[in-house]
């Protein structure tokens, strides 16, 4: 009973600072977030997308280039725009939305985000599952697979929801040190695995790589009933992938967090070895699994990882699923505990936690999970749109930042109509000319930008008073 007791004070006693700008005392350095994002993008998501670029016959030449255009384009998002405004204000993406859009539209925002976050988390808590479940001769899921296969695939994806809903639920600091232990091994693991299983596809030397790869891991050849992916594919998903977290500003959560906006940078940890070396690295893990499975379409991570280098691949699997998952419930849980400040965090991310679970025994979520991510980030887009002009750019065209929070509205009519007419924007774009859903993003964040400064001309009232607003801006002054 006394332990139960001391679990509850701990949790109680964790403070995330919600609905304040970071206190000084609580900033971090640059490697605490070399470890964050390390651990968060060398992760599940890889064993996933890896996979997928091969399945969809991306060419060794488009994989190389568009990987290395898009991982640098993602680095310059997160820094000149997510850290940028995160050590500006020092609040959360919530928060700060609220100031803008008012509390009503935040109310469906975070409802929506948070249900997006809880899928992603419960794809991360599924690729775990798949290595849990080789010691049980789990029946494992395939690419057609949309539901669950096998009381076995319900049970483990349980008791794996259960442990990555604990580690969330006590905060950000504890999501950092699991992160900071788990990365460092997690991408010796890619590397080694690639590097041990290239001479069963018939690597000898370093001469043979190349020919290697163009004729047998990404052969430019999608799979039956796959779509072919470009370099262009590649490049706007390597950098739009995580289009939600720098250019949808959800990572404000996290960066808010630096001492300096020069953090940002320290994302490039993450996406180069996450999504560059480790989307090649399990690219050849699945194309030696293909080979020697006559072109299964078995699509399990955990046994494609364990039949290229054995326990360590499974374990690996298992931990990257959760480095993923914990951040990204940490978020969601952010997201619902704004609704309601009264709410305690670890409260909402245990409910947040079972529904991602319940999600997550569902293997549509893996097998779809690079159109899952790019329309995730898509729907976000817009309000970080919102967010950077608002925060740099509105008052130079005469009009108010936190317009909702100046004028004392639940909501900004701006920023609903900014919202509803670049998605459908987007939507004309993909239906009606044919533009794939990953190139649809650099045009909707402009479009998104010119409708709430047109937007916002039309509803703002004119002769309200400012001193909120100005005396926000000292803040965020003084605190950077």
């Amino acid at each position: 009973m006394s332990e139960k007791k001391n679990l509850v004070q701990k949790l109680e006693s964790v403070n995330e600072y919600e609905r304040q700008p970071i206190p000084q005392n609580k900033l971090k350095s640059w490697k605490n977030f070399i470890g964050t994002y390390a651990g968060e993008h060398t992760a599940g998501t890889e064993f996933v997308l890896g996979p997928l670029f091969v399945a969809h016959g991306a060419s060794a030449i488009d994989m190389v280039t568009g990987l290395l255009i898009g991982n640098i384009l993602a680095v310059l998002s997160w820094a000149f725009l997510t850290a940028k405004i995160s050590v500006k204000t020092r609040i959360t993406l919530y928060y700060q939305l609220e100031k803008i859009a008012g509390s009503k539209f935040t109310l469906v925002y975070n409802v929506v985000n948070a249900m997006l976050f809880c899928f992603l988390a419960g794809a991360m808590i599924a690729v775990s599952a798949t290595a849990v479940g080789i010691p049980f001769d789990m029946t494992m899921p395939s690419l057609t697979d949309l539901y669950p296969n096998s009381l076995g695939w319900v049970v483990t994806v349980l008791a794996v929801g259960t442990i990555t809903t604990l580690v969330a639920m006590f905060g950000f600091e504890q999501v950092t040190k699991f992160a900071n232990v788990a990365a460092p091994w997690m991408i010796m693991v890619f590397i080694a695995a690639a590097f041990a299983v290239l001479p069963r596809l018939g690597v000898t030397s370093f001469g043979d790589f190349w020919p290697v790869a163009e004729s047998t891991i990404w052969t430019g050849v999608p799979l039956e009933g796959q779509s072919k992916y470009t370099f262009w594919h590649i490049m706007f998903f390597a950098w739009f992938c995580n289009m939600a977290m720098h250019i949808g500003m959800a990572d404000m959560s996290i960066m808010r967090y630096a001492k300096k906006w020069t953090a940002g940078f320290t994302t490039a940890t993450g996406v180069f070895l996450g999504h560059y070396v480790a989307w090649m690295a399990s690219g050849i893990l699945y194309s030696l699994f293909l080979l020697e499975s006559n072109n299964s379409t078995t699509f399990a991570p955990g046994p494609i990882a364990y039949g290229a280098v054995g326990i360590a691949g499974a374990i690996c699997v298992i931990i990257a699923g959760w480095t993923t998952a914990n951040p990204t419930l940490y978020r969601a849980g952010l997201a619902i505990q704004s609704i309601n400040p009264k709410w305690k965090t670890w409260k909402v991310t245990l409910v947040v936690g079972g529904f991602t679970t319940l999600a997550a025994c569902f293997p549509a979520l893996v097998m779809k999970l690079s159109e899952f991510v790019a329309l995730y980030g898509l729907i976000l887009m817009p309000l970080g749109a919102v967010i950077f002009i608002d925060v740099y750019g509105l008052e130079k065209f005469g009009l108010k930042r936190n317009y909702a929070e100046v004028s004392n509205r639940s909501f900004n009519s701006a920023v609903g109509l900014t919202w509803a007419v670049t998605l459908a924007f987007c939507l004309a774009l993909n239906l009606g000319a044919g533009v794939d859903i990953f190139f649809l993003g650099l045009p909707g964040w402009f479009v998104a930008v010119v409708v709430y400064i047109v937007a916002s001309k039309i509803f703002q009232k004119p002769g309200l008073q400012t001193a909120s607003s100005n005396q926000e801006s000292k803040k965020e002054v003084q605190i950077s």
